[in-house]
């Protein structure tokens, strides 16, 4: 009996984090910060205490974010007018989460300021190992798949050209790693290639498919110029 208390009391935490990622903008953006800066510390190869403080703190804006939800949603369930104290109520909670985001941010300059310059020119040695004619067949297979999924599969047959902006964006994002080999200014354009791809989402004018080729379109492009130029 125990044990499906327990199992219950998880199912019912598991559906409040799906809730908060379907619902919460912030939510979706925290947890996809938080796979890129994990990725970034396997790849750094932090030690096991850097990776548990970088967990730590992770965690600690997630949760911090779903506190907040939660003490919107009980706002909201007690009350739909306006109350001074319910907005005090909420300004604090967001204010919670905006404490953890700003410590996430101090961790994250500690921990990976001083591995910065050599992960980028990893990076950029592992694009330039790669041949040029590899980059070329992968976009050629991509316009081809493109071409043949509106041709012969019915979902598809209303895809759209990819997005031009969302190609801009991430073919800019190569241009900063190649220029200024500063991967700190790298993943600054890229948080702004994701705000231009959300743009492009919430405005309608291009579905997730066109979005996402797009950016991968862009990736392909800009390293193609840069290798061709270089």
């Amino acid at each position: 009996m125990e044990i499906k208390k327990v199992l219950h009391s998880f199912i019912y935490a598991v559906d409040g984090i799906i809730y908060s990622v379907k619902t919460q903008r912030n939510m979706r953006i925290h947890y996809a910060v938080a796979l890129l800066v994990l990725t970034m510390g396997f790849l750094v190869r932090l030690s096991k205490i850097e990776l548990a403080v970088l967990f730590f703190t992770v965690s600690l804006v997630i949760a911090m974010e779903l506190i907040n939800t939660a003490i919107e949603a009980t706002i909201d369930l007690i009350t739909d007018k306006y109350h001074p104290l319910a907005k005090i109520a909420k300004n604090v909670a967001a204010g919670a989460v905006l404490v953890s985001s700003v410590n996430a941010v101090a961790v994250g300059y500690v921990l990976f300021f001083d591995k910065f310059d050599k992960l980028t020119l990893n990076i950029i040695t592992s694009i330039q190992d790669v041949p040029l004619y590899l980059y070329n067949a992968l976009v050629g297979v991509l316009l081809l798949l493109i071409i043949v999924f509106k041709t012969f599969i019915s979902d598809f047959k209303k895809l759209g050209l990819p997005s031009g902006q969302t190609t801009i964006a991430f073919a800019f994002v190569v241009a900063v790693l190649f220029l200024s080999e500063n991967l700190f200014l790298t993943m600054c354009s890229i948080a702004i290639a994701l705000m231009i791809a959300q743009n492009r989402l919430n405005n309608n004018r291009h579905s997730l498919i066109e979005v996402i080729l797009g950016g991968v379109l862009g990736i392909l492009f800009g390293i193609i110029g840069f290798m061709v130029l270089l």
